[in-house]
Parts: structure tokens; sequence; C-alpha cells
């Protein structure tokens, strides 16, 4: 086969590509830091804050495999430099966000360009090396992006704490001026050999219909109820979309989510486990920052350094735990590596209010960081291998897609847990506080804003000081329900694995040591 890419040029591509993809990762991580700071900015409540995550994820997980079919048909560096400008301007345009409403909607045009940039990354790489050499430069891609991807919350906890949070998402703006000049200077254009049928946007519309309208649902249902007629309507909408969505892949030529993949129980049991450890991490990883900053009172540069252990061990483990395929299958792996996060999670639901963070979430996160390490390389192995060769490449988008699209689901649901373990325990909370009943209201009145409440400016200093202990103290108590509901998830993702992932046979010389 030959490559349209110069030998010369290849380590030119891997860069573009390591920085494009680099920025999309760093955004989703600097978000949830900067989450406590836009909840003050637009004095918040929590479906809002919600939305803020929820539609750059929305638009990314649902157009995520249309987008790297787009790029095999219309030539993957125009839409990879598509992304990457509407990427960029939809950054500026959440850095000058005036509204809540427009950042949303900020948020979701960012996610569009996610979906072209994301996965026109990877489709460069495979296109400018040649299959001796492919495996390394993916390798690199996933190193150095894992590394970006755990600084960058560092360096936009420093913006937010010194400047404000409008820089951290300016940050992308000179990424993305430097990877468009290194795509257009250095990436040669490349289509697909055999051609592209074409796009499924029917199946792209109604993904995004049906998650959008679920989402919707879920997010609204703690204030509004399930009476609620606009609730009803949008879990009625989500279910007809989410039909109309697998009868229009079952019917289409070249559809976006191939059902006759999961016929694969292989495939079917790796994909449920990665909806559900996901869940459980995506779910979390929201609400971790806001229980940092603002019961804990980190900085936001200290609430983005948290998870350096976890991204350096699986950086540093990632080669071990990828042996432990070769070792002992993957099933086995699999099973064990949730449970341990599974453990991890649990830990995370022990701290209180206050203690040094070497006692209290330092072990969860080396725990957790161990769990994940031990999951994700039998988890991609099962994946690829569970299809033919030919297939790998839609199988890999699936499975991200599914992590995207868990992550998701996990905020919307989590968030009801959460809202409503913090509101009942304030209730009680503020009951046995003795604050006088107009002020006790007021702070009621705001429970869906969670630790971001206002305490009335009438309030006496006693009153304030028990009104601030009720919210913390309830802020933790539904932070502890979110963080065990994410450990039956990843429980749950260990069971899938005994049950549903096939154990290989191991060869003699796979045991020795």
């Amino acid at each position: 086969m030959d490559f349209p890419c110069s030998e010369k040029a290849r380590p030119w591509v891997l860069t573009t590509t390591i920085l494009a993809s680099s920025m999309a990762f760093i955004d989703g991580t600097i978000v949830n830091v900067a989450l406590p700071a836009l909840q003050a900015q637009f004095k918040a409540n929590m479906a809002e804050v919600q939305w803020i995550v929820e539609s750059y994820a929305l638009l990314l997980s649902a157009l995520l495999l249309v987008g790297g079919s787009a790029g095999d048909r219309f030539g993957r560096r125009r839409v990879f430099s598509l992304g990457v400008s509407l990427f960029a301007a939809a950054s500026v345009w959440c850095a000058l966000a005036p509204t809540l409403a427009h950042l949303v909607v900020a948020r979701a045009l960012q996610g569009i360009g996610g979906a072209l940039l994301v996965p026109g990354s990877l489709a460069l790489i495979s296109a400018s090396f040649p299959e001796n050499v492919r495996g390394k430069a993916i390798g690199s891609w996933s190193g150095y992006t894992a590394i970006t991807t755990a600084l960058g919350p560092v360096l936009g906890g420093f913006m937010i704490e010194h400047w404000s949070w409008r820089y951290a998402f300016l940050i992308n703006l000179p990424l993305a001026l430097l990877v468009l000049f290194l795509a257009f200077r250095y990436v040669p254009e490349s289509r697909s050999a055999q051609g592209v049928q074409r796009l499924d946007w029917l199946g792209a519309l109604l993904a995004s219909i049906g998650l959008g309208c679920l989402v919707y649902g879920l997010i609204a249902l703690p204030t509004q109820g399930w009476s609620d007629a606009e609730t009803i309507a949008a879990f009625m909408a989500a279910v007809l979309a989410l039909s109309g969505f697998i009868f229009a892949e079952a019917r289409h030529p070249a559809p976006m989510l191939p059902l006759h993949l999961f016929r694969s129980r292989n495939f079917s049991g790796a994909n449920l486990l990665t909806l559900l450890l996901y869940a459980a991490l995506g779910g979390s990883m929201f609400f971790i920052p806001l229980d940092l900053i603002q019961i804990h009172r980190y900085s936001a540069t200290a609430a983005g350094a948290v998870f350096l252990p976890l991204t350096l061990m699986m950086f540093v483990l990632s080669r071990w735990a990828g042996g432990l395929v070769d070792r002992y299958g993957a099933k086995r792996p699999l099973v064990i590596g949730p449970a341990i996060a599974a453990l991890g999670f649990t830990l995370f639901a022990v701290p209180g209010v206050g203690g040094s963070y070497w006692l209290t979430f330092f072990p969860a996160v080396l725990v957790l960081g161990l769990g994940m390490t031990i999951s994700v390389a039998p988890l991609t192995t099962t994946v690829m291998n569970s299809v033919d060769n030919k297939m790998a490449g839609i199988a890999s988008g699936v499975n991200n897609a599914v992590s995207r699209t868990a992550g998701l689901l996990a905020i919307a649901v989590l968030g009801i847990a959460m809202t409503q373990a913090f509101g009942s325990a304030l209730g009680r909370h503020a009951e046995q506080s003795g604050v006088p009943p107009p002020i006790l209201e007021q702070v009621l009145a705001e429970q869906y804003k969670l630790a971001a409440v206002e305490i009335p400016d009438e309030a006496t200093e006693h009153d304030r000081q028990a009104l601030g202990e009720a919210v913390s103290d309830s802020f933790v108590y539904g932070f502890r329900w979110v963080m065990l509901a994410s450990a039956l998830l990843a429980l749950g993702a260990a069971c899938t694995a005994w049950l549903m992932i096939d154990r290989p046979r191991v060869t003699k010389s796979a045991r020795r040591p």
C-alpha cells in the first residue's frame, strides 16, 4: 500500500494529531474544575451546571461515529481541520459568553467540533503510517495525550484561580492555530481507498434527539417531578427517537452503529462493561471537583492536580497491564480491574469535611488508578479481537462512543441521586439548627444549587455558621451516595466480565513467569 505521507513528514503528522486531540481532551477535564466558578458566576442551579457538561458530551457522543465516516468520504485532513476550526471558534464563544445560555450553546458547538477532530486524529495516523510502525505511532499518541490531558486541569485551575474561568477556554486558541498551520503544512490529504457510502445522517439526527430528550428528562426530573408534562413528553420523545434510531441502523447500507457487531458475545459484553465502568468514572468526575472546591476548600489548581497520581499510574503501568492479557487472557483482568475500581469509588465516600489530602482522597485516587489501569488495556484488546480485522476500526469507534455516552447519562442519573439526597439531608440539618423559619425557607428554596446555596444577608453570624455546616454536611451526604452508586456500577462491570467475556485458553508459554 502506498502512503501519501513521506517518512520525514510523519513526526509532524503525529505532533499535529497529538496537539489536536489534547485540545479536546484538556477541555473536557478543565471544565469540570471550572464548574464551581461557573456556578458562582451565573448563579446557576445543579441542572444548569449539568448542561454545561452535557451539551458538549451529547453532540460529541451522537456524532462521533459519523464524524469518522465523514473524514473517510470528504477527506480526512479537510474534516479534521474543520473540526479544529469549529472547536477553536466555539472555545472563543465560551470565553466571551455573557450568559449561561450562550455558554451551553457554545459548548454544544464544541461537541460538534470534537466529533470531527477526535476520530480524525487516529484516521490521519492510520493513513500516514505503514502497519509495521503504526502501533508505535498510536502508542505515542496515547501516551502524550494522556500527559497533556493530566496537565490541562492544573494549568486551567491556575488560570481560574488567578485570572478567570474564561482564560481556561482560551487555552484552545493558540493550540488550534498551531494545529491548523501544521496540518496544512505537513499533513497530506487522504480518503478511503474503497470509497464510502452515503453518510448515516438520519442515524446521527435520531441519536442526537433521542439522547438529548432522555438527558433533558433526567435533568428536569428532580425539580419538575414525574407528573410534569414537559418531562413526560421528553421521555416519550426519547423512546420514539431511540427506537427509530435502532430501526434506521438496521436498514441503512452503511450505519454509524452496525448492529450485527453485537452478535459477538465478547463485543456485547465489552461494551456493556464499558457503559457501566465509564458511567461510574464520568459521573463521579463531575461531582468530585465540586466537593473538593466547594466543601473542602481546595484551590482550583489543587483540585486540578488531585488526579495526577492516577494518570501517572496509568502511564507507567500501561505496558504491564497490557502484558496481563498475554499471560492470563482478558477475562480475569476485566473482573479484577473494575472490582478494584469499585473499592476506589467506595474510598471516595469515606472522607467527611476537612482532613489532609494524603489521608482522605489520595488513597482513593491510587486504588481507582490501579483498577482503571488493569481494566483499560484488556478492554481495548477484547473489543478489537471480538470482530474481524476489517471491522476493527468501526468496533473501536463504537466502543469510544459508548464510553462517551456512559458519562453523558451518568451525570444526569447521578445528578438525581445527588439532588434528592442533598435536599432531604439539608431539610433535616437545617430544622435542627434553630435558624428562624423565614431564613430557613429562603435557604431551602435554593437547595437545587447544592453547595452553592446562598445564605441570606439578614442571617446572624451564628445562623450563617449553622447553615454553612448544614450545607456542607448535606453535600457530603449526597456525595457519598454518588460514590457508592459509582462503586455499584463498577461492580456491575466486573460481573459483566465474569458472565459475558469468554475465557480463552492460555498456552503453556503464556503461563510462564
